[in-house]
């Protein structure tokens, strides 16, 4: 008989004091939003003046509560509105997991202008600055989810398929270690070094839209499509759907932004 990894008992509780209880699905997101502000203060140093270390606090600042606010809400509303209407303290329970990808890109969309018409700034070239650092948020999101236990993949006899405590006794692909490592690893790698040089306007974001929804869309073939949100046949998952959106909107950005750089050169 075959034999497959066995999930790592890991407590979702590093250590509790009294009631208060650190989990280490709220550290990824610590860790993640640490690297980001270090990775932006030093872009905002090489900036010549056009970002401050204060801008950038405040950046990241209404970024994380766009990510929290916005996946944790479109989670519940989108996905949990039943257990909400049982227990309406469920919205705040991060801890327990549970964080949509979409709800979030849309808090930080919402953050973005927020913070772009707030500090007079083109929308365009905020959100470029913010581009590299998304990944590494969701990068270190994905292992909270591995360590978690949640969002497993798909049933497979692959040498490393692993058995997880509630995705029954079938061995699955650990599909959170591979967004892990694309939409969080290689996608800022991409990314990073795409913003290190000078970019038209647009381009970053543009670019990130189109690798996260690629990467996506790909890791969706080894996931286990959500429960209640189907299946599309036996080849197109809801996930896949949704990433489609993002990967012409990062193609459409990104083409209009080099294509409009090119028709301003012509006419300097």
């Amino acid at each position: 008989m075959k034999e497959f990894l066995t999930f790592p008992e890991i407590d979702p509780i590093i250590f509790s004091i009294g009631p208060l209880s650190v989990r280490w699905y709220g550290l990824m997101y610590v860790i993640g939003f640490i690297a980001a502000l270090w990775l932006a203060n030093r872009a905002a140093d090489r900036s010549n003046g056009e970002w401050t270390r204060d801008q950038v606090s405040d950046l990241l600042f209404f970024g994380f509560l766009g990510v929290v606010l916005g996946g944790r809400i479109g989670y519940v509303f989108f996905y949990q509105f039943n257990l909400f209407l049982e227990d309406p303290i469920y919205l705040f329970k991060i801890w327990t997991g549970g964080m949509s990808f979409h709800g979030g890109l849309l808090g930080v969309i919402t953050a973005i202008i927020y913070f772009a018409v707030k500090n007079k700034k083109s929308i365009l070239s905020v959100g470029d600055f913010g581009a590299p650092l998304v990944p590494i948020g969701l990068g270190v999101g994905r292992i909270g989810n591995f360590i978690n236990g949640e969002l497993w993949g798909r049933t497979t006899d692959v040498p490393w398929a692993m058995v997880f405590p509630t995705g029954g006794a079938l061995p699955r692909h650990p599909s959170q270690l591979y967004e892990a490592a694309l939409e969080g690893l290689v996608l800022f790698i991409i990314v990073y070094t795409f913003s290190r040089h000078p970019r038209p306007a647009g381009s970053v974001g543009g670019l990130f839209l189109l690798g996260y929804g690629t990467f996506r869309f790909i890791v969706e073939y080894f996931r286990e499509p959500d429960a209640h949100l189907g299946l599309f046949g036996d080849f197109i998952s809801m996930g896949q759907i949704l990433s489609t959106p993002m990967i012409i909107c990062g193609a459409g950005l990104m083409i209009w932004a080099y294509t409009s750089q090119s028709r301003h050169a012509k006419t300097a």
